[in-house]
């Protein structure tokens, strides 16, 4: 990819903007399960970081996805992974289907806002019963005269406790598990919405997760996105750049953790020498750079190419499998050189640990990716194989 002195310079306000906003309230938010999020959301609104490629008549950029993937790189040099975490959400996981397919009302009264930063939204996709397996969610929006009248429940939502709204995965008709599905954007205020207490989670801690239960939620049905019927198809594109945001916000967060790691074992040392100077470490960080760089490169071709409109849905299945696990591998190999002191919860090679674990759940498990690359490969056995 080439990178232009537009994507350097939003670079800086991103990078700026993690080092004055959110690094010196990370300890702060991690310890209290929660942040500020209205507030930081329209901080990021005011310098237009949360439409960076969505349309400029709702407020956007107008930027093609490379700009977006440069944000999301940088939001890596978090010293949490739950903020950056948040702010995906809102920005490549519960906007890209409403700004693609919806109409111009549900732009005006949810988009906009949420570019702005007036509005936190989140996605309802997962269950209990059904989380990467999307063509078995349960929750049903049902019609009632011109209304959906919405049951059922969705777990594991970042952001729901305190989100304005819920672009919503539900089944509107009785027909085949792929064509049955719709996106409906539903205002968390609604009557009929209730909420689990946060979950208590590995990693993430700064950012707010719990399980929404519908209770005969009744939205017009003009709130639905797109056609009914193509909710499934939609979600799976929006996918898309929810794995290219994953597996860009893992560079430069495994890079710290290797910098980190190189810096404290400059500084500790053991039977007379820096651990730095034990040829296994050095030679086991320049190992580890070299794997980010490969993830790095095959980020940027699957950018790339989405910009250039391909279908990009076999090698961003990829960079999201390759991104899962090189971020446990770094961030444990790195946590083994800090030894007890990475064993302590406050570490931050210990935080990096926890918050990275999810990328290989969250987005579609790695074993989800796995299947979708052989599909693509053509390697899947046949019904007789």
């Amino acid at each position: 990819m080439n990178f232009t002195q537009e994507h350097e310079a939003l670079r800086k306000t991103v990078r700026d903007f993690v080092q004055k906003e959110i690094n010196p309230h990370c300890d702060e938010w991690e310890e209290a399960g929660t942040f500020p999020i209205h507030e930081v959301f329209k901080k990021l609104g005011n310098l237009g970081l949360l439409g960076i490629h969505k349309p400029t008549e709702y407020g956007g950029m107008g930027l093609d996805y490379s700009y977006n993937l440069v944000a999301a790189e940088e939001l890596g040099m978090a010293e949490c992974g739950g903020v950056p975490l948040a702010i995906g959400v809102q920005t490549d996981m519960c906007t890209p289907a409403l700004a693609r397919f919806g109409s111009n009302e549900l732009k005006e009264q949810f988009l906009a806002p949420a570019i702005a930063g007036d509005k936190v939204g989140c996605i309802g996709v997962s269950e209990v019963g059904a989380g990467s397996d999307v063509a078995g969610l349960k929750t049903t929006a049902r019609k009632d005269g011109d209304d959906y009248v919405i049951n059922g429940s969705k777990m594991w939502i970042t952001n729901s406790p305190k989100a304005d709204f819920i672009c919503l995965l539900a089944n509107t008709s009785d027909d085949k598990p792929h064509k049955n599905k719709s996106l409906i954007v539903v205002p968390m205020d609604s009557p009929g919405i209730s909420f689990s207490k946060n979950l208590n989670k590995l990693g993430m801690r700064s950012s707010e997760t719990a399980q929404v239960f519908f209770d005969d939620v009744r939205v017009p049905q003009r709130y639905r996105i797109g056609a009914e019927g193509t909710g499934f198809m939609m979600q799976m594109v929006q996918f898309q750049e929810e794995r290219m945001w994953a597996a860009a916000n893992m560079l430069k967060a495994l890079e710290n953790c290797i910098n980190k790691t190189i810096e404290y074992c400059r500084e500790r040392s053991t039977f007379g020498q820096p651990l730095i100077n034990n040829q296994s470490i050095h030679f086991r960080m320049a190992e580890l750079q070299t794997e980010v760089e490969a993830l790095r490169a095959l980020t940027y071709q699957v950018c790339d190419l989405h910009v250039q409109g391909k279908d990009v849905t076999r090698l961003a299945s990829m960079a999201k499998l390759k991104a899962g696990r090189l971020g446990r591998e770094v961030t444990d190999s790195c946590l083994q050189y800090w030894g007890g002191m990475g064993f302590m919860w406050d570490n931050p090679i210990s935080r990096s640990y926890r918050d990275v674990r999810l990328a290989s759940i969250g987005g579609g498990a790695d074993e989800i990716m796995l299947g979708i690359i052989c599909k693509l490969m053509g390697t899947l056995p046949g019904k007789n194989g």
